[in-house]
Order: structure tokens, then sequence, then C-alpha cells
């Protein structure tokens, strides 16, 4: 897990793996993930569970190169941790908030493409931080430049790859609800509902056994949110019954109704119906 917070702006995170240009045939996939989390089956392992989507196109695509990208993206994002996609699945199958699924995804997706999280951490939030919502695509496109210069990426890129990088980070990001625009894009509200909060703060509490450096983690700066913010988040789930919160000083003790992140999908599923 990558738990390294973002440098100044233009430099990329120390301990960062190179970065790839997955994001021009991936996108945010929100139909086709759904698609497939809805029909996974956690009997199966994850090879039977792709060879059947492919047998039976159960993505519709009339091109199977199309299918196979979406499944190589669909394998580096949630396929990674066993218990991921059966946790999904359940959420999709038990009809959870749609806005909160969109979001977990969204989360998943950038711990799976460091370009994407540091784009957003890196470029995005400190901008929120100054007030300034409109998103300036020359500025990404130099911001990445950089990051190509020093050697950050797989291999060097032309000037042609990375304008469409940059058009598939910033569509992706649309897609995935933190910006909004067609054309000229801006930083969307941040907003997250309290289910896909829940899962999040589950999933890293697995890793992070201290509930007070979990408030700090540089993965909510991926919604915008400050420590008071999360600390807030954390109240209310607990007067909902998602989880007990309790902070008095230094000594804070978080603890959730459920042993794995397959059981607490259930718990926000039903909490969410």
């Amino acid at each position: 897990m990558q738990d390294g917070k973002p440098n100044r702006r233009g430099q990329a995170t120390v301990d960062c793996p190179p970065y790839t240009t997955k994001i021009i045939k991936a996108g945010a996939l929100l139909p086709d993930t759904k698609a497939l989390l809805s029909c996974w089956d956690p009997e199966q392992s994850v090879a039977e569970n792709l060879r059947r989507v492919r047998r039976q196109n159960l993505l519709g695509k009339t091109s199977r190169s199309r299918t196979e990208d979406i499944l190589a993206i669909f394998r580096q994002r949630y396929l990674g941790e066993e218990s991921v996609a059966k946790a999904l699945s359940r959420l999709v199958r038990n009809r959870c908030d749609a806005n909160s699924i969109d979001r977990i995804l969204y989360f998943h997706a950038t711990r799976a493409d460091p370009l994407l999280r540091d784009v957003v951490l890196e470029i995005l939030v400190p901008q929120w931080a100054l007030g300034v919502t409109q998103v300036s695509v020359a500025e990404v496109h130099w911001t990445l430049r950089q990051w190509v210069m020093a050697g950050k990426t797989t291999s060097v890129w032309s000037d042609a790859t990375l304008r469409r990088v940059v058009r598939g980070l910033l569509s992706t990001l649309r897609d995935f609800g933190v910006l909004r625009g067609t054309v000229n894009k801006h930083i969307a509200p941040a907003y997250l509902p309290l289910p896909a909060f829940c899962y999040i703060a589950f999933y890293l509490k697995q890793n992070q056994t201290s509930g007070a450096k979990l408030l700090d983690m540089a993965e909510w700066k991926l919604f915008f949110l400050t420590r008071e913010s999360v600390e807030r988040f954390l109240v209310d789930a607990h007067q909902h019954g998602l989880l007990e919160y309790y902070a008095a000083g230094s000594v804070t003790r978080l603890t959730f109704p459920a042993s794995s992140l397959e059981e607490y999908a259930d718990v926000i599923a039903r909490a969410a119906t």
C-alpha cells in the first residue's frame, strides 16, 4: 500500500512505481465494471470467472480485443486482493447506493494507477486548497512532461502520447465524479457518501492499526478531505452504528462490526437500503 504523502507540485511521489499509459485504454469503465461485479461468482477462482466472462461475452462487446482491454484493467484495479472483488460484488448485488459504489471504485482505481493518484494529490488537491477550481489542461500537460523528464514513466512519451494521457486522465476523473465539464473542466464539489467512507475506512484500517494515524492518511485527500472532515465522518458513522469511534485526548479507538471486508460490505449495504 502506498502511504507516501504528496510532495511539492511537479514532483512525483518518491516511492511511486513508474507511470504507464494504461489510462489511455481504461477510463473509469463504471458500467462495464459494475456488469462484471454483478455476475462475479465468489465460489469460482479469478481465472474461472474471467473465462466465463469471455465465453459468454457478458460485457456484450463486439470486439474481443476491447473485452481483453477491459478485463486487463479490471484485473489491475480490483483483483489484486481476493477480498476486494468479493466485497465489491456484494455491494453491487445488494444494490448499494450507486454514488457510493462509484466512489469506492475510484478509490481502488487510484491505488492501482499511481499516475491517476498523483494527478489528484499533486495537482488538483493543492489547487483546490487555494480555492481554484478550474483545471488548466496546459498545466496538467506541463507537470506530466516534468515527470517524464524526471524518468518517472516506463518510457519517454512523445507529445502525442502526452496529449492522449492527459485527455484520458481528465475524462476518467470526470466520469468518477472528481471533475465536471466536457470541454472546460472544474474540480467538482467534494462529495463522499457515508457508506463509501466507511468502506474505505475499513479497508485502510486493515493495514493501519492506529486510529489516530488513519485520520491523517493521504488517501483521504483523494476526496479533498481534511483531518477534521474525516473525524466528522467517523462521528457520523458512529451515530449510524456503522463503526465505533471514540477519541479522548491522544487516545483514539476505532472498531468495526465485522471482521472481513466482505462481511463489512454486507453491513454497509444493509444500512444503505
